[in-house]
């Protein structure tokens, strides 16, 4: 059975839609793409996803033992955030605040938790420095890092290396890479046509045409085709 399942989606805002009839299926272990033009909808739709948004019609379901309060989301930075005046560790910490409930502390099994996923983001040096003083790659690990706060099986990641230098961007992908072959499920809303074709498993394509299915067949098609070739092309 699927983890999350999207039934006749329709997307938007004040009865204006943006994506209409959108229906997909993600599996434990899968690594989900969504890619398209600039404003297709792919944030409306990973907002949509964890409860934040509410679609104009459809349904989204979780499901294989899946509960909507275990997703793990990375957003896209703001400014703001890039100024945030806390330590590493209390960033990170905070992503176990859905696992507390009304209990205004956090327990040892959480601080525990915490440490694993500095460590899994090679991190666990910096645990005391301010975030607001990291690099961006830096910041970015931490982000990820409370996201796996939350959950051990889905991420929802919109466009992590956004704005980060090619090789802190190589190094997040290889991380992201690294908890999907874990059985991570990742969903990943990326620009980076090179990076999709590199290492989804399946991609959706949000745009004029709507398109789901698995990389190769994406390739194949010729909404995929008519997409990489405008980006570029593909990079071995």
């Amino acid at each position: 059975m699927a983890q999350l399942i999207c039934d006749h989606l329709t997307l938007g805002y004040d009865a204006h839609a943006i994506v209409r009839d959108l229906s997909f299926s993600v599996h434990a272990g899968d690594y989900l793409c969504i890619v398209g033009e600039n404003g297709a909808g792919k944030t409306t739709l990973m907002k949509t996803l964890l409860g934040l948004h509410a679609p104009i019609s459809g349904t989204v379901h979780t499901g294989d033992g899946m509960r909507p309060n275990e997703i793990g989301y990375l957003p896209q930075q703001t400014l703001v955030q890039k100024d945030f005046p806390a330590s590493v560790r209390e960033v990170v910490l905070s992503g176990c605040q859905g696992r507390c409930g009304l209990r205004p502390y956090y327990k040892k099994a959480e601080k525990k938790l915490a440490e694993k996923c500095m460590e899994r983001m090679g991190l666990e040096g910096l645990a005391r420095h301010s975030y607001r003083e990291l690099s961006g790659g830096q910041q970015q690990r931490v982000l990820l890092a409370r996201a796996l706060c939350a959950t051990q099986k889905l991420l929802l990641l919109d466009e992590p290396v956004s704005g980060l230098d090619p090789k802190a961007a190589e190094k997040m992908y290889e991380l992201i890479d690294k908890l999907n072959r874990e059985g991570v499920t990742v969903l990943m809303v990326s620009h980076d046509v090179h990076a999709v074709v590199k290492s989804a498993s399946h991609i959706l394509h949000i745009g004029e045409t709507i398109f789901f299915g698995t990389k190769e067949e994406y390739l194949d098609s010729e909404t995929g085709q008519k997409f990489v070739s405008v980006r570029g092309g593909v990079q071995g």
